[in-house]
């Protein structure tokens, strides 16, 4: 089963990444990716939350059956890549589609910290069910409590809210892009995870499904 140096974002280390290499870039451009203050506390949050997702790792279940680890690998390529389109600006994409106010970047923090507070409600509810990978634990149950009364998949919910959020602390064109690649990457996990827990759970997994969203209530 998955450790803690196996986390589903690996946030500190894709900026601890990064950071090195910018060192490496020249002094001009160097000067134009520079974070503003907003996006300094966004990458903040990121990683305090990637701290506490490494911590909470270390309570998982056996594996019985999992993805393939190039099915593994190709999910964190996309989103470890979609993370650093995210939160880094990109020569060429820095156009902005939302304007860079005060009021602006504290709706995008707000947005980030409520869904990582719903990360932390929904994990704590999966316990030791949980995985990064798509999988099925040695006794794994099909938890309907918390979050899961109403979404499927409440933690790539918060997940996803978080890049929301993200995106418009950034409000430069690269952050919407980025988005669509991490939609993808867990559209396709999604995917995954409901054939794996349709076989596992049969009926009781279809009745769930009817009686729940996938993501969010009322739209999907």
């Amino acid at each position: 089963m998955t450790r803690a140096v196996r986390v589903p974002l690996k946030l500190g280390a894709v900026v601890i990444a990064a950071v090195l290499i910018s060192r490496y870039i020249p002094p001009s451009v160097r000067a134009q990716l520079r974070f503003p203050d907003g996006m300094l506390v966004a990458v903040a949050l990121l990683c305090l939350f990637s701290v506490y997702w490494s911590i909470a790792a270390k309570d998982s279940a056996p594996t019985k059956t999992s993805e393939s680890k190039w099915s593994r690998g190709l999910h964190l390529f996309l989103v470890n890549g979609g993370v650093l389109l995210l939160i880094f600006p990109v020569p060429g994409l820095m156009r902005r589609f939302l304007t860079d106010t005060h009021f602006v970047v504290a709706i995008g923090l707000a947005i980030e910290a409520a869904f990582i507070l719903l990360a932390v409600w929904a994990r704590r509810h999966l316990g030791t069910n949980w995985s990064g990978e798509v999988r099925v634990a040695a006794g794994h149950q099909l938890v309907r409590t918390g979050p899961y009364r109403f979404v499927r998949h409440p933690i790539y919910t918060a997940v996803l809210g978080m890049y929301c959020g993200v995106a418009i602390v950034s409000g430069e064109i690269h952050a919407p892009i980025a988005l669509v690649i991490v939609v993808l990457a867990y559209w396709r996990k999604i995917r995954m995870e409901e054939r794996a827990m349709a076989a596992t759970f049969g009926a009781d997994h279809e009745a769930y499904r009817r009686d729940t969203w996938a993501l969010v209530p009322f739209l999907f």
